[in-house]
C-alpha cells in the first residue's frame, strides 16, 4: 500500500473511536490521501485552502478547546512556511497538534525545488517541546499512528506518500523514543532515517563482502534522539555513518554529532549537500545528491578507515 493510504486508514480508525480527532488540510487532501475521509467524517474534516499559516492557527485553537487536530500539507509548507505558528501557537502554547509534511526531500520529484524541502527537520528541530518522527514503511507507520495520537503534545511527521519497501515484520512493536536496531555489527554504526533505510541494508551486505561488519540502526524519532542506543552502538563499533534524505546540515547528522560530541570517534555523513532541490525523478535525484548505495559504501569505508 501507499504510505498515504495507510496514513488515511489509521486516521479513519482514530476518528471513528474519538470524535475529537479532526484533520485540517491546505487544499491537498487528494495528495495526502485523505479525500475520502470528507465523506465519512464531514464534521471532523476541514479544508483550510492554500493558507497553511491559518490552518496551523486554527488547529491550535481547536486543540485549546480539547480537539485533537492533525494538519497536513507538502513538507515545505508544513514546516518553513508555518514555522512561527508552530513555534508560538502550537509549541509555546503547548497544544496537542500533529503536523504531517508529505513528500520529504527528494521524494517531491517533479514538483521541483519549491516543493522539495531538504531543510524541514533543521527548521523545526530547535523548537522546544516538538517531537520529530519519520516512518520507514507501512508496518512502522501503522504501528506508530496510535502511539502518536496518544502522545500529548506537538509532533511533526515527515511522510513519504507512495509505496515503500517493507522493512519491519508484521509483529513489529513500535516505541516512539527508542531507535530500532535492524542489523547488529561490530565495525561501524550506521544511523539512518526514512526512505534510505533499505539502501543502508543493501550497503551493509556489500560492506560484509569487503570485511566490514556494519550495524544498522533506524532512528525513526530524530527529536528527541535515542541517546542511549546511539551511544551504546557508537562506543561498541568505534566509527559512525549517518544517512538521510535531508540536508546534511540540521537533521539526523547534526543530531548524532551533538550526541557524540565528547566521544572522540569518526562520524561521516551521507545526505543532501547544502543546496536546493530541482526537478527530476528519484533515481536521477539520488545520483546528483549522493543518496546511493555506492556512496553509502564509500563513506562507510571512509569512516572505518578513520578509526
Amino acid at each position: 500500500m501507499e504510505m498515504r493510504a495507510v496514513y488515511a486508514e489509521c486516521l479513519a480508525e482514530l476518528m471513528e473511536r474519538d470524535k475529537h480527532v479532526c484533520v485540517l488540510d491546505a487544499d491537498l487532501s487528494k495528495a495526502s490521501g485523505t479525500r475520502k475521509l470528507y465523506e465519512r467524517f464531514p464534521e471532523q474534516m476541514f479544508d483550510c485552502g492554500v493558507a497553511e499559516q491559518n490552518m496551523a492557527s486554527i488547529a491550535a485553537g481547536l486543540s485549546s478547546y480539547g480537539f485533537k487536530p492533525w494538519i497536513e500539507s507538502f513538507t515545505p509548507f508544513a514546516t518553513r512556511r508555518i514555522c512561527d505558528q508552530i513555534a508560538i501557537s502550537i509549541s509555546y502554547a503547548r497544544q496537542n497538534v500533529k503536523i504531517v509534511g508529505t513528500d520529504p526531500g527528494i521524494s517531491a520529484e517533479l514538483n521541483g525545488g519549491t516543493h522539495m524541502s531538504m531543510e524541514d527537520i533543521g527548521v523545526l528541530r530547535s523548537i522546544p517541546g516538538l517531537v520529530i518522527f519519520e516512518p520507514v514503511d507501512q508496518v512502522q507507520l501503522r504501528a506508530a499512528m496510535p502511539v502518536l495520537a496518544a502522545y500529548e503534545g506537538p509532533v511533526y511527521m515527515r511522510l513519504f506518500r507512495k509505496e515503500q519497501p517493507v522493512i519491519f515484520p508484521e509483529d513489529y512493536r513500535f516505541e516512539l523514543f527508542k531507535a530500532d536496531t535492524l542489523r547488529e555489527g561490530k565495525d561501524l554504526s550506521i544511523f539512518v532515517s526514512g526512505m534510505v533505510t533499505k539502501d543502508c541494508l543493501e550497503a551493509a551486505e556489500l560492506l560484509k563482502e569487503q570485511g566490514i561488519d556494519a550495524e544498522i540502526i533506524n532512528v525513526h524519532t530524530i527529536k528527541p534522539v535515542d541517546r542511549e542506543t546511539v551511544l551504546a552502538s557508537a562506543r561498541k563499533t568505534g566509527a559512525v555513518l549517518t544517512v538521510e534524505n535531508h540536508n546534511i546540515i540540521g537533521g539526523l547528522h547534526s543530531a548524532i554529532l551533538e550526541t557524540l560530541a565528547e566521544e572522540k570517534l569518526p562520524v561521516c555523513g551521507v545526505g543532501v549537500p547544502d543546496r536546493f532541490g530541482e526537478v527530476g525523478k528519484i533515481p536521477y535525484l539520488r545520483q546528483i545528491m549522493g543518496l546511493t548505495v555506492e556512496n553509502i559504501v564509500e563513506q562507510a569505508k571512509k569512516a572505518v578507515s578513520l578509526k
